[in-house]
């Protein structure tokens, strides 16, 4: 249970800086928009084409590390969660008993 609670400090530090992260590459370009919890994809421009690497290189590049700090995040997420719910069945385990 000691192990549980010190991953749990230790994730919930990582998921707090994974997200400074994200709100970092939100702030260098406003095409990201400002949500920490979602994916960013291409973007329209004018005309009748999406943004590809050709059009705006840097752009691209950004978008896709934030796109790689948001899985990263979700892995982090997931992972307390889970290991949140081993620790919640033990302590359930603990008072029952």
């Amino acid at each position: 249970m000691l192990t549980e609670i010190l991953l749990l400090m230790i994730l919930g530090f990582i998921f707090i800086w994974s997200t400074e992260w994200i709100k970092y590459f939100n702030k260098l370009d406003e095409r990201l928009g400002n949500s920490v919890w979602k994916w960013s994809y291409d973007y329209p421009v004018k005309g009748k084409r999406d943004i590809s690497n050709l059009d705006d290189e840097e752009f691209v590049k950004l978008r896709r590390k934030r796109n790689k700090a948001v899985t990263f995040m979700y892995w982090i997420f997931f992972s307390i969660f889970i290991i949140f719910m081993s620790f919640i069945s033990k302590f359930l385990l603990i008072i029952l008993t």
